[in-house]
């Protein structure tokens, strides 16, 4: 790789994480490639992507933009998970990490704020963005339903005994 190629790839790698919310650093030794693929579609499904960069080169990028904080974890094989969506990020990088021991995470940063192994456990327990908004969607039309059956009963009731007195006569 060239000089060119290499700051085209640093500044590339600083604008996609310049947009993330999130970045996991994780520490990848002995991965094969199949395992690796295994991984980059299991992220490609949520969105989220999985950079495998030379330390020197990600440290640059990072040290630029607000993840300067994660040059302390570029330590050994490692690798950036990043996506727009923190808690499924999380999720993507922890269940794969928990399928395979070759993979484990390093550390993080999300808001300012260096977040540790256990903290992105923590984060991948939490529901994705999708399912709060279905929570909140269905909690919101929950009360609509409801006052709709209780204008409806006394029209039905009403019905019921006028088809009383007809079933009489």
């Amino acid at each position: 790789m060239n000089r060119d190629q290499k700051k085209q790839l640093v500044s590339e790698l600083t604008d996609v994480l310049g947009s993330a919310h999130l970045v996991i650093v994780t520490r990848q030794s002995g991965l094969t490639v199949s395992e690796t693929e295994e991984l980059r579609r299991n992220a490609r499904k949520s969105s989220v992507k999985f950079k495998v960069a030379k330390n020197k080169l990600a440290n640059l990028a990072l040290s630029e933009g607000k993840f300067k904080d994660l040059v302390e974890f570029m330590k050994g094989p490692t690798a950036l998970a990043y996506g727009d969506d923190p808690v499924t990020t999380a999720k993507v990088v922890s269940e794969f990490a928990d399928k395979n021991e070759k993979l484990a995470i390093v550390g993080a940063m999300m808001d300012g704020k260096k977040l540790l192994a256990k903290d992105i456990k923590m984060l991948a327990t939490l529901p994705s963005l999708d399912q709060l908004r279905a929570k909140l969607i269905g909690l919101v039309n929950a009360p609509a339903t409801k006052i709709a059956g209780v204008l409806q009963a006394p029209a039905g009731q009403v019905a019921r005994v006028c088809s009383a007195y007809g079933s009489k006569a």
